[in-house]
């Protein structure tokens, strides 16, 4: 899958993926309204009118960019109905011939790992048959626990030729409280990155490796010391444009030859139409506003990156 991945990014030029976090102040009214009208007030609602919302979004961009990345939590806070929305959506965007990457963020003991990375990446048997619960291309993976929470993800990662990407440095203000933190003289991302690297090596797909990594374009100076790190990661690269990283910020975690990262935008897109930029577009062009929003990304970001 990452070979594919990276074979997307080439043909539409495009090393973005769209965050697909439909926060309860992001979604068009009338998306609201008319679940509400069917279904009450009700978390039922809530799941449909998310589901409608991501379709829409999917609608307008799947010519532009390859792949989205649903924030699970945004969907768990509705219980069930929200679960289920998540699973829609990851389907609907293959239908569309996306990727999806499982921001999920999971790691825990070895044997919660491995079902985690079922769950997610894998397939699980009911008697004689097997299902694969959400089929997501991609997973994130907190790596705190060590080896033992990853290795049960990079063994499915070779069985079903999926892909995760590990946190290594997150884009959030305050992740320097552990991840900056020095450890025998160096910062403790390194040591993860170098775990990345590690892992990444008895993973590898044709080009980059079925491991890659998370790191936020609010830390730019890093990008080139983890880019040298994790020399055949593949990168996932948060915090563009809401978060306040710009595209000058992003070369660095890119190859010389201008690959493997893929730079993500969640609100910047999703709820674009609530810019001033793009209000023009009103809730009703909502998605009309996100493609919009999603161009503008990309010719920013090739601007960067010669493209």
């Amino acid at each position: 899958m990452i070979d594919r991945l990276a074979e997307k990014i080439r043909e539409k030029n495009a090393p973005v993926v769209v965050g697909l976090d439909p926060m309860p102040a992001y979604l068009p009214p009338q998306l609201l309204r008319e679940a509400v009208k069917e279904h009450g007030e009700t978390l039922k609602a809530a799941g449909e009118a998310i589901y409608a919302y991501n379709c829409g979004l999917i609608d307008a961009v799947h010519d532009l960019v390859p792949a989205v990345k649903p924030q699970i939590a945004m969907y768990e806070q509705y219980g069930l109905p929200g679960i289920e929305a998540f699973q829609k959506t990851i389907a609907y965007a293959h239908k569309k011939e996306m990727l999806v990457i499982g921001d999920v963020k999971r790691g825990d003991i070895g044997s919660t790992s491995k079902a985690y990375a079922a769950a997610h990446l894998g397939k699980i048997a009911v008697g004689e048959k097997t299902f694969c619960p959400f089929d997501e291309d991609f997973a994130t993976v907190n790596p705190y626990l060590g080896s033992d929470g990853v290795l049960p993800f990079v063994d499915m990662c070779n069985e079903e030729k999926k892909g995760i990407f590990v946190l290594v440095k997150t884009s959030n203000p305050s992740s320097g409280e552990f991840q900056d933190r020095i450890a025998d003289g160096r910062p403790m991302y390194e040591w993860v990155a170098e775990k990345v690297a590690a892992w990444g090596e008895t993973a590898m797909g044709h080009g980059f490796s079925r491991v890659g990594a998370v790191a936020g374009a609010t830390y730019p100076e890093m990008g080139v010391r983890l880019r040298a790190l994790m020399p055949k990661a593949m990168i996932l690269v948060p915090g563009y444009g809401a978060q306040g990283g710009t595209a000058k910020d992003l070369a660095g975690f890119f190859t010389k030859d201008g690959e493997g990262a893929i730079v993500n935008s969640s609100r910047g897109i999703i709820a674009a139409y609530k810019q001033e930029k793009y209000a023009s577009y009103g809730a009703e062009g909502y998605a009309e506003a996100a493609r919009a929003a999603v161009s503008d990304m990309l010719a920013d970001i090739r601007g960067v990156l010669g493209g």
